[in-house]
């Protein structure tokens, strides 16, 4: 159980953000803003994370790592999905004994998010290759209420050798 909640409502460049931290227990925190479905939205939402992960001491690696991951699925939910039902984009990552997972849920699209095969000239298609490459883990789960794409940073990796 949460041993404590904050959940605000702030306005950020006109926008009302809804945040909520919860500490799950000594060892785990997860936070989740609800952000507008925008381009607009994406740096203040590196920086919520890039700060966040700072303050529980993640490893500089992995909080670069995140940076990009949240920056690659919230690009991928603006401009292939729609928003949640409320116009937003729910943004959620939970620390737990330096591994971070973060998630991007949004109101689903057309098709399901997988890595674009590699094109030598393409000028877009890259994020999902680029977020498979640095997680040890991602995934894409579907709901009646859209879909959340996640990935899990600073832990064993198959794919790559440390």
């Amino acid at each position: 159980m949460w041993e404590g909640t904050n959940d605000e409502r702030r306005t950020k460049g006109g926008w009302a953000v809804t945040d909520e931290v919860a500490r799950t227990s000594e060892l785990e925190t997860q936070r989740t803003v609800r952000i507008p479905s925008s381009a607009q939205a994406v740096p203040s939402i590196r920086r919520a994370l890039v700060e966040d992960l700072q303050d529980h001491d993640v490893s500089a690696a992995v909080v670069d790592e995140a940076e990009i991951v949240v920056s690659e699925l919230m690009g991928n939910a603006i401009r292939h999905a729609r928003p949640l039902a409320d116009g937003m984009v729910r943004v959620r990552w939970k620390v737990k004994s330096g591994v971070v997972e973060v998630e991007v849920s949004d109101g689903g699209g057309p098709s399901t998010p997988r890595p674009a095969p590699p094109a030598l000239w393409s000028t877009s298609g890259r994020g999902l290759r680029i977020v498979r490459s640095l997680a040890h883990e991602w995934g894409v789960t579907e709901d009646k209420n859209g879909r959340t794409v996640w990935a899990s940073l600073g832990g064993p990796s198959r794919r790559r050798s440390h």
